[in-house]
C-alpha cells in the first residue's frame, strides 16, 4: 500500500474512533468524541460571521458590479466552515486522545482555513457592518501612524514566516505542549497563536505588496521548517508528550509513538505540499506577468 494510503487511513480511523470529551488528566476516556460549543469559540465564529455577512449586503446593495462580490463571500463562507469545524467538530475532541488528530486540526486551521479567509480580504468587507460614524472612527484609527507603523512591522513576509515558524517550534516543546493539552485556556492560546500566525503569514505571502521572490524564498524556508520539526517526529521512537504518553495503547491499535509518528508525517508530507505548491503558484503569476 502507498506511503499517503496509509497515512490517509490511519487518519481517518484515528478521528472516527478515537475517544475523548475533555484535556486529558491521565484518566481514561470511553465515550466517543463529540462536537465542543465552548462559548469562547462558538460566540467569535458566528460575531465574525455576521459582521462579514451584514457588510456584504450592504456592499452588494451599493454596488453596480454585484457579481463581483461573490468570489469573497464563497471563499470567507469556505475558510469559516472549514475553521468552525476544525474547533467545533469531534475532530476536536478526538484530538484529545490522538495527538495525529490534534495535527490535522492545526493542519486544517493553518492550510486550509487562514489562506481561504485571506483571500477573501474580510476586513474591508466587515468594516461596512458598523454604521457610518463607527465606520469613520475604525477608519481613522487604522490609518494612524501607531497602527499603521504597527502593520508594517507585523506584516512584511520575512516577519510573518519567522513568527510562524516560531509559533511552530516553540508551542511544539514538550513542556508547553503538555500544558496545552491539561488546560483550555492554554490550548484556546495555542489555537489562537497559530490562526493568527497563519492569518498574517498567508496576508504576506498573498499580498501584492510582497515581491514574488521574497514569498516563494518564504514559502520554501517555511516548507523546510515545518517539514524538519515534522520529520524529527516521525523518526521519533518515543512520545514527546506525557499527556499522550500516559494513555498507553490506543484503542483504535496505536501506540502513542506510532501516533506521534503520524502527526510527524502530516506536519512534514501535506504541510510540505502545500507550501511547496503555493510557491509554484507565485512563480507561475511571475511567468505569465513577464510573457
Amino acid at each position: 500500500m502507498r506511503p499517503l494510503t496509509c497515512l490517509a487511513l490511519g487518519v481517518a480511523a484515528i478521528a472516527l474512533s478515537a475517544p475523548g470529551h475533555a484535556h486529558d488528566t491521565g484518566a481514561p476516556h470511553t465515550e466517543p468524541p463529540g462536537w465542543t460549543f465552548d462559548p469562547w469559540i462558538v460566540v467569535p465564529l458566528i460575531a465574525t460571521l455576521a459582521l462579514f455577512w451584514t457588510g456584504w449586503r450592504r456592499l452588494h446593495r451599493r454596488s453596480r458590479l454585484r457579481s463581483g462580490w461573490r468570489r469573497p463571500a464563497a471563499l470567507f463562507t469556505a475558510g469559516w466552515i472549514v475553521l468552525a469545524t476544525a474547533l467545533l467538530s469531534p475532530l476536536h475532541q478526538a484530538g484529545e486522545r490522538s495527538f495525529a488528530a490534534h495535527m490535522l486540526e492545526h493542519e486544517i486551521i493553518m492550510l486550509l482555513a487562514a489562506p481561504l479567509l485571506v483571500l477573501s480580504r474580510p476586513l474591508a468587507i466587515m468594516l461596512w457592518a458598523f454604521p457610518k460614524a463607527a465606520r469613520r472612527r475604525i477608519g481613522r484609527a487604522a490609518n494612524s501612524r501607531a497602527i499603521r507603523g504597527t502593520w508594517r512591522a507585523a506584516s512584511g513576509a520575512v516577519t510573518t514566516t519567522l513568527l510562524q515558524a516560531a509559533a511552530l517550534w516553540i508551542w511544539h516543546a514538550p513542556a508547553l505542549f503538555d500544558r496545552a493539552l491539561a488546560d483550555e485556556g492554554w490550548h484556546a492560546t495555542q489555537h489562537l497563536t497559530f490562526l493568527i500566525t497563519a492569518l498574517l503569514f498567508w496576508s504576506a505571502m498573498l499580498g501584492r505588496h510582497t515581491p514574488a521572490g521574497v514569498a516563494t524564498l518564504c514559502l520554501i524556508v517555511t516548507s523546510i521548517v515545518s517539514g524538519a520539526l515534522g520529520a524529527l517526529m516521525a523518526f521519533a521512537t518515543s512520545p514527546w508528550y506525557a499527556g499522550y504518553a500516559r494513555l498507553g495503547l490506543s484503542p483504535y491499535g496505536l501506540t502513542p509513538a506510532e501516533d506521534q509518528q503520524i502527526a510527524g508525517l502530516l506536519m512534514w508530507v501535506p504541510g510540505g505540499l502545500v507550501h511547496a505548491g503555493a510557491a509554484l503558484l507565485v512563480l507561475r503569476r511571475v511567468l505569465k506577468e513577464a510573457s
